[in-house]
């Protein structure tokens, strides 16, 4: 079984993009963020001519994550609310950020982590607030399935290799202290990176800024993760970036990055 994980920033932007490579890379789910549509505007008949359906959770204009399924899924599970109590979510289902699945007996989750925008800023603490309550949110999945895999753009580059230059990183968002423990929090729940099961050398990133040649000179960062729990861990056969839809004209600025896992 295969699952990728890719920020598309924009659907309607990259719907070509996006197709095209569903087309050349057949894989049996595709886990996009950033969507940046609201559901009935989401290109369902683009996406099923080729062969697949779309499942999206979406807004106008940002955030949004979507599942596009080679085959039809019996079970879609919106935002945190479909799980946690609303006292516990509070307003983070307003941004649409969440949403899983169970393909093949795996429970998948697929996740837009907030970006925090500047250390110490509003948006910062929301995105602090925002990971306790996806570590909550797992535990309560954890209890329901044992195979877990859960993947996004976590905005998140966990350790120095992650990232071309970590030079004065401790203050940059995306690579904070705190940031840093609070993604680490969410991974004791049980959950190994299934990139470095398979490739422990830095150099390798899956997003890359639009400014100053980032991509051109490999300037990126890891931030798109696949996220496994033990069982799943074992069956990984292969975890890779694909680095290809970056070279296209107009990209987003992130890249797939593909997980299989043996039956």
């Amino acid at each position: 079984m295969k699952i990728a994980t890719w920020n598309v920033n924009s659907i309607r932007t990259r719907l070509v993009h996006v197709t095209q490579w569903l087309i050349e890379n057949p894989i049996d789910l595709l886990c996009v963020q950033e969507t940046k549509v609201v559901d009935e505007l989401f290109p369902y008949e683009a996406i099923s001519e080729i062969g697949y359906s779309a499942y999206p959770f979406g807004q106008k204009s940002y955030n949004g994550v979507a599942l596009i399924s080679r085959s039809p899924l019996e079970t879609v599970d919106l935002g945190f609310g479909a799980i946690l109590p609303a006292e516990t979510v509070g307003d983070l289902d307003d941004q649409k950020r969440v949403i899983s699945t169970v393909l093949n007996g795996v429970r998948i989750v697929n996740l837009y982590v907030p970006n925090g925008s500047a250390v110490g800023s509003e948006k910062y603490e929301y995105k602090l607030r925002w990971l306790k309550v996806l570590r909550e949110y797992l535990q309560v999945l954890l209890q329901q399935s044992p195979s877990l895999l859960v993947c996004g753009d976590f905005n998140v580059a966990l350790e120095d290799i992650d990232i071309h230059n970590p030079k004065g990183r401790e203050k940059q968002v995306m690579a904070t202290n705190l940031e840093r423990e609070a993604l680490q929090d969410v991974l004791a729940v049980g959950l190994s990176d299934a990139f470095r099961k398979f490739t422990t050398e830095g150099g390798h990133f899956s997003w890359w800024d639009y400014r100053s040649a980032g991509f051109r000179r490999n300037a990126g960062w890891r931030i798109d993760h696949h996220y496994l729990t033990p069982d799943l861990y074992e069956r990984a056969i292969s975890c890779v970036i694909d680095r290809a839809p970056r070279e296209l004209e107009q990209p987003s600025d992130h890249t797939p990055v593909i997980v299989e896992l043996s039956s």
